[in-house]
């Protein structure tokens, strides 16, 4: 796939106020300061489309954006921020459910992992939280470019040796860096072959 218009087409923080168009989305959450935002930048093309900061939690609604005006791509805020306060956890805890478990048109939600770490226990929760619910979810590792191929295959086995702890089968996995471009056209791909089989 390849991406000619990608447009912000608003924000929500609940599914009532979001686009009602009834076109697919592909929803990307993870972890603050995973680099969803950069992630997000690199897959359209568009530098500033989705905001990047150094500060975890800049993120705190769901912001769809128009993609070719056939799909939407859906930056969600992330989650396991400690420093936030309780309450405004609470609040972006209930932004997220709502959108991820009322969404009728959310197709698959990728979720985002640091490559450089084993996988965090609020990571652990979450991916557990969304096979309790039944929600389709394919994870993407970040940063891809700041391992060698032999440091990233390692991670990657542990990753996948805990998760098996969990999940049979293992979920799909892809890698990625903003950086560098990696992971571009298989993401975009692997979103175009899902929008395909609706059909």
């Amino acid at each position: 796939m390849i991406i000619t218009d990608a447009t912000f087409a608003g924000s929500s923080t609940r599914v009532s106020q979001k686009p009602q168009s009834g076109l697919p989305e592909f929803a990307f959450i993870g972890r603050s300061n995973v680099g969803k935002s950069s992630l997000i930048n690199m897959l359209t093309g568009r530098k500033g489309l989705a905001k990047t900061s150094s500060t975890p939690g800049k993120t705190q609604l769901v912001n769809h954006f128009l993609i070719n005006k056939q799909w939407y791509l859906v930056d969600l805020p992330g989650y396991g921020y400690a420093k936030m306060g309780k309450k405004a956890r609470a609040e972006l805890s209930n932004i997220i459910n709502d959108y991820i478990l009322c969404s009728k048109e959310m197709v698959l939600l990728f979720v985002l992992i640091d490559s450089r770490h084993d996988i965090q226990q609020n990571d652990l929760d979450f991916l557990t939280s969304l096979g309790e619910n039944r929600i389709p979810f394919t994870i993407i590792y970040t940063k891809c470019d700041k391992l060698s191929q032999t440091a990233f295959n390692a991670q990657l086995e542990r990753n996948k040796a805990l998760l098996s702890e969990q999940w049979e089968p293992l979920p799909d996995m892809l890698s990625s860096s903003s950086q560098n471009g990696k992971g571009k056209e298989e993401i975009l791909d692997y979103i175009e072959d899902l929008i395909k089989s609706l059909k």
